[in-house]
């Protein structure tokens, strides 16, 4: 069920007994990759606690139509824009003719209303109940709207009665709702991307650095969880916004990245080294910043640790891919740096053309690998980096799956 990974789950809960299967519908969600957000309503209050469903999926419970501490107080319209699925379980029988009669009385119908991603439901109700002709008449009007059904299931119920209206299992709707997204080229993959510059302390108000912006690992970080990647964006220092679904640690020395990095191999399955590291680091820093002394002054400069190189000589060594920015014989050089890296994969580019340089919002790349290379002709940063995505995991994830 890989399709979840990364995925917006709204898990709307209605009154009914079977509201204590929401908990476990939630752990399993969550165990496949999706980010769970929970709204319920007031009835479900009686059955189960808010707090208990925040503890499960790690984020706060939505109870409140017209909520003051979201955006403009409109926390339906945030719901609705963010979920790439609405999945009511339990779906009451009061709640699905509330729906089926275009009602937004609570803050579920609301954003019912208002979301443009699919909605499904997964009914639980005495089995009279399900069979009654006003609910077949509210399922029918529901399911001409393309709202999908997940069951119900037939059994033994909390009343005693014998027959159809039970909710499906935790693992049951977790399958559901994998079916509703298509495959994607990443799904599931933990990958790990290093970006922007890292800078290299001289004394406490002084650093080496260099003119990197971090634009092109942030939109590779955007566009391997827009592929259904696990993604960890490590940063050095810039000025750009963590892209969603992404988690992003932060650091600044070369150091820094490195433990950052190796941190994360234990899991990591792709890693791309998009950082401008700094070759060299001061072989001293100054406890106290440097007062100006003569007119010359020395630094001693000692060489920084390679950390793509590091990742690919690692023994829990992922799918390696580097970055060579050069400003001369960029081929050469690239196929020289895949070699002695032992690199799977490398992106060549001309750092020497300020149009495709660093802090430019366009790059023109070429991408080598052992047996052959594909030039990319400039394009926006973020077109590029769904080109590479796309690339990388054709070459060495989508022939394995």
């Amino acid at each position: 069920m890989k399709q979840l990974s990364n995925r917006h789950i709204l898990l709307g809960v209605t009154g009914g007994i079977a509201a204590y299967k929401s908990a476990e519908l939630i752990r399993r969600l969550k165990d496949h990759g999706a980010d769970v957000r929970v709204v319920m309503t007031a009835a479900a209050m009686e059955f189960i606690t808010p707090l208990t469903l925040q503890a499960l999926s790690g984020n706060p419970v939505h109870t409140t139509l017209l909520d003051p501490e979201a955006e403009a107080g409109m926390g339906h319209i945030e719901l609705a824009r963010w979920a790439d699925l609405i999945l009511v379980a339990p779906a009451s029988a009061d709640f699905m003719a509330r729906l089926a009669n275009g009602r937004g009385d609570d803050l579920l119908t609301t954003l019912c209303l208002a979301t443009a991603a699919p909605i499904a439901l997964a009914p639980a109700m005495n089995q009279g109940m399900w069979r009654d002709p006003a609910t077949q008449a509210n399922t029918a009007t529901l399911t001409s709207r393309n709202i999908a059904l997940f069951g119900p299931a037939a059994g033994e119920q909390a009343c005693g009665d014998v027959g159809p209206g039970r909710m499906l299992e935790a693992e049951e709707l977790t399958a559901c709702a994998a079916k509703v997204f298509n495959s994607r080229l990443l799904d599931g993959i933990h990958m790990t991307i290093t970006a922007g510059p890292t800078r290299e302390a001289i004394d406490p108000v002084r650093y080496i650095s260099n003119h990197s912006s971090g634009k092109m690992g942030y939109a590779l970080a955007a566009a391997a969880a827009d592929a259904g990647a696990i993604v960890t964006l490590i940063s050095g220092p810039t000025n750009l916004p963590c892209p969603e679904r992404v988690t992003r640690v932060d650091v600044i020395s070369a150091q820094n990245m490195l433990e950052a990095t190796e941190a994360t191999l234990g899991k990591c399955q792709l890693f791309i080294g998009c950082a401008a590291v700094a070759d060299y680091r001061p072989a001293n820093t100054a406890e106290q910043k440097i007062k100006k002394d003569g007119d010359t002054m020395r630094i001693d400069l000692v060489r920084n640790p390679d950390i793509v190189s590091t990742v690919a000589h690692h023994s829990a060594r992922p799918i390696t891919v580097g970055f060579a920015a050069e400003t001369q014989d960029l081929i050469r050089y690239a196929r020289g740096k895949l070699e002695n890296k032992k690199l799977d994969l490398i992106v060549a580019n001309d750092v020497s053309n300020t149009a495709i340089g660093f802090n430019a919002n366009d790059n023109a790349v070429t991408a080598i690998w052992k047996e052959g290379q594909l030039a990319i002709a400039q394009m926006g940063k973020n077109q590029l980096a769904a080109q590479l995505v796309a690339l990388i995991a054709k070459q060495f994830f989508t022939a394995k799956n």
